[in-house]
């Protein structure tokens, strides 16, 4: 993961990192989307008086703080698949009052050398005025248990008694996710309706991916949320090599928004059917995005889906 050479807490709510990238972090895959859930959970542990890596619901049973939404929107400096051995950041992270089971937390990488003010997070400039260098990251995390011993399936939603919320700040209604995220687990991906000025290219592909224990899976038996990322790259990558495109040409593509819903976990054993629409843009043809939803090949329940916004070019 990355290396934090300092960190302090700002406010009750806010913490700030300076950070070097190491080569744990940074790849064509998930390890920065895996490093940025470690700053999630040791935020939300500073911010809330929890330890969240071990906690236990009233009864005491493990309480897991599991990610129910990720949204990451790529800068021109820094972009999830851009970073490399020594480059140098400053991480901002901030958690929101998101209820009484769950919290909303934000992220600004900036690299190290931008003159930005060591000051909480305003929402404002993450969803409304973000610096165009930077990356921004918005975690919503809803504390989960098992509701049957070693089953993956029918998580409740339960939090630990000690899970102290009330004095965060709450996020300002017009930047809530619940919305978007429910109509997204409804309609079955984040494009229906597609967006405009984008359309439908190609037909609509499914891909089957089968569960990998020894690489998909966390330290407590469930699936690790970073690895539904690097599921679906795994299907956006068949579908790149079909479409005649090359891994190096995989490699350089520029992530400009991507968002994640998780809806639900599963057992070993399992097939996934991965199912990939492509849209392009009508102004912009070199920017794509790949629309996808996944579902478990047994029961057809949806999982989780994703919508990738590529630069295809990011060198014009």
């Amino acid at each position: 993961m990355a290396m934090t050479v300092s960190s302090h807490m700002i406010d009750h709510s806010s913490l700030s990192r300076q950070v070097v990238v190491s080569p744990g972090m940074c790849s064509g895959g998930s390890l920065i989307f895996g490093a940025i859930g470690d700053w999630t959970w040791e935020t939300v542990a500073a911010a809330c008086h929890t330890n969240v890596y071990a906690a236990r619901t009233a009864l005491g049973q493990p309480a897991y703080l599991s990610f129910y939404y990720y949204r990451v929107r790529g800068g021109d400096v820094v972009h999830p698949h851009g970073l490399t051995f020594g480059d140098e950041l400053h991480v901002s992270s901030r958690v929101f009052h998101f209820g009484n089971q769950s919290v909303l937390t934000l992220h600004r990488l900036a690299p190290a050398a931008l003159d930005l003010a060591d000051g909480p997070l305003n929402p404002a400039e993450a969803y409304e005025q973000p610096h165009p260098d930077c990356m921004y990251v918005e975690t919503f995390n809803r504390w989960i248990a098992r509701s049957r011993p070693g089953s993956n399936q029918g998580l409740a939603a339960i939090a630990p008694p000690d899970f102290a919320f009330a004095d965060l700040p709450r996020l300002p209604n017009q930047y809530s996710p619940r919305t978007l995220v429910g109509r997204a687990r409804q309609a079955g991906g984040f494009c229906d309706p597609i967006p405009q000025g984008f359309a439908p290219i190609g037909p609509e592909r499914t891909f089957e991916y089968t569960l990998d224990v020894v690489r998909d899976m966390n330290g407590v038996g469930l699936v690790y949320f970073a690895s539904y990322f690097a599921i679906f790259d795994t299907a956006l990558l068949r579908l790149w090599r079909s479409l005649g495109r090359s891994d190096e040409h995989f490699l350089r593509r520029r992530v400009i928004d991507q968002k994640v819903g998780y809806f639900g976990n599963a057992d070993p054993g399992a097939l996934f059917m991965i199912t990939v629409r492509r849209l392009r843009s009508a102004s912009r043809p070199q920017i794509e995005i790949a629309d996808m939803a996944m579902r478990d090949a047994a029961t057809e329940e949806l999982l989780a889906v994703t919508a990738i916004e590529i630069d295809l070019d990011p060198q014009t």
